[in-house]
């Protein structure tokens, strides 16, 4: 499955995104999803992750609170929706799909990688 993350952009801390990925095809329906995201010279790392059947959830402690992943399968489509920014959440934000279940923050497990979008805020 082809992945197209989008919804990054420039904003002031404190404020408000949404980024979306969306896919290329319904398998996707099928896919546990996880965001990670990448700073410059930092190792890229999770951020958020929802299963395929239950809609559970897995959060990094940096973000949870604050950002929330959801999908709307009927569009192939999975949001994180990122509230309360701080300069510190500056990066290149990844989504990535798998067939298998759980262990969201393991990289290796992801078989398909969207290109990225970039999210920068401003202190």
């Amino acid at each position: 499955v082809q992945l197209q993350a989008s919804g990054g952009g420039l904003v002031q801390a404190g404020g408000s995104l949404r980024l979306s990925c969306t896919a290329s095809d319904g398998t996707f329906r099928r896919s546990t999803v996880g965001w990670f995201r990448q700073a410059p010279g930092e190792e890229r790392a999770f951020v958020a992750g929802i299963s395929w059947n239950r809609g559970d959830t897995s959060y990094a402690d940096s973000v949870r609170g604050r950002f929330a992943i959801s999908r709307d399968d009927a569009k192939t489509t999975v949001y994180l929706q990122m509230n309360s920014l701080k300069p510190e959440d500056t990066a290149i934000y990844y989504c990535a799909a798998k067939v298998s279940s759980g262990n969201y923050a393991f990289k290796p497990s992801y078989r398909s990688w969207g290109q990225g979008t970039l999210v920068t805020v401003s202190s």
